[in-house]
């Protein structure tokens, strides 16, 4: 049977200064009146009814995501995280997990912060994933996107033969990982036609993860075994992941499991947004007539292509400006240009440098 594993441990810090520490963008409204994490679980409710649906936060956030998902995931299957480890520990643990639950399980792994439509492709796909998984048992299957524009800020999937079809989708070899590459090599890729955006969406068996994982980080496996098996003791979970290496899944497994042959590629049928900055906001929100995007409160004369988010009760006035974003909230405000609004962390590294963490 399907299982959905939803990881919602990420810091969001691109979105500042809506996004903070106590409450990360996976927990935000960005269109419509649902928030990212529950979005993400309305997306996979049909086919994964909520007994077999588990999300990771971090231990920070957990009583946020419970109080979110009331009604839709068991608290009991609402991991907090000790502390932030990166993908390849939040995997292993979740995998660990269903699989004590349902050894013959098929996950799902998906990011709480993504915007994906339409959902019907969505859950198209997914079947599809499902079956695939069920026919290869070991293999390792991602979800590539076709790149629209030379992104520097997204992972590539380099594309190798077709592999086959499930309901329509197809699927080929996943050759090769690269990620976030410089301009040149990016527009390179996006000329070949063969490299996707990678989407971090994944479906496997346990065994074929945890085996993978056994493989190349057999103390990270050790590390998850003993948390499982005294799996309610905090202590426990606190003191062995500690010790578990800080590593992204696809440094620890996926790009080398690729060289040899065993990680696959969905052609996904559907649109996708990482929800990576703002200017994610004009791609799902409307313009006005000056092409601004605005959420909140704006008196605007001669401003032109501005991203502008404020409290509801907070006005931002402008005038004589082009290609700005400006975002209020709470107590901090941003301003930067569209190209420039790509390094946010570095005004946070900043801030956190110069005793102003408490704006973050």
């Amino acid at each position: 049977m399907l299982h959905a594993m939803i990881m919602a441990g990420g810091g969001g810090t691109r979105f500042w200064p809506r996004s903070r520490a106590v409450r990360p963008k996976q927990f935000l409204t960005f269109s419509g009146d649902r928030t990212l994490l529950q979005s993400t679980v309305d997306r996979i409710a049909a086919q994964v009814p909520s007994e077999r649906t588990w999300v990771l936060t971090s231990e920070q956030h957990r009583a946020e995501a419970v109080e979110q998902l009331k009604g839709m995931v068991p608290a009991e299957q609402i991991v907090g995280e000790p502390m932030g480890r990166d993908t390849a520990p939040c995997v292993g643990l979740g995998a660990a997990l269903i699989a004590k639950a349902d050894a013959d399980a098929t996950i799902m792994v998906m990011p709480a912060d993504h915007l994906i439509e339409p959902e019907q492709e969505f859950r198209r796909a997914a079947h599809a994933a499902e079956q695939f998984a069920n026919d290869f048992p070991d293999c390792l299957l991602t979800f590539g996107i076709n790149p629209t524009f030379p992104s520097t800020g997204y992972g590539y999937i380099h594309r190798g033969e077709r592999a086959g079809t499930r309901q329509g989708v197809p699927i080929s070899k996943a050759l090769g990982f690269e990620e976030k590459p410089v301009l040149a090599r990016a527009e390179q890729f996006l000329a070949s036609g063969d490299y996707f955006w990678n989407s971090g969406i994944f479906v496997w068996k346990p065994s074929a993860v945890l085996g993978q994982l056994e493989k190349r980080k057999p103390a990270l496996v050790a590390t998850l075994q003993k948390i499982v098996a005294a799996w309610g003791n905090a202590d426990v979970f606190r003191t062995e992941y500690a010790n578990a290496e800080k590593i992204s899944i696809d440094f620890a497994v996926m790009q080398d499991a690729a060289k040899e042959g065993k990680v696959l590629v969905m052609h996904a049928p559907y649109k996708w947004d990482d929800v990576g900055s703002w200017l994610a906001l004009d791609r799902h929100n409307p313009q006005d007539a000056d092409g601004n995007t605005v959420q909140g409160l704006h008196c605007g004369v001669s401003t032109k292509n501005c991203v502008i988010v404020s409290d509801p009760e907070h006005l931002i006035g402008t005038l004589g400006v082009e290609n700005l974003v400006i975002v209020q909230y709470g107590n901090a405000t941003l301003v930067t240009t569209r190209k420039g609004e790509a390094d946010v962390k570095e005004i946070i590294n900043k801030m956190k440098a110069g005793g102003l963490e408490r704006f973050l």
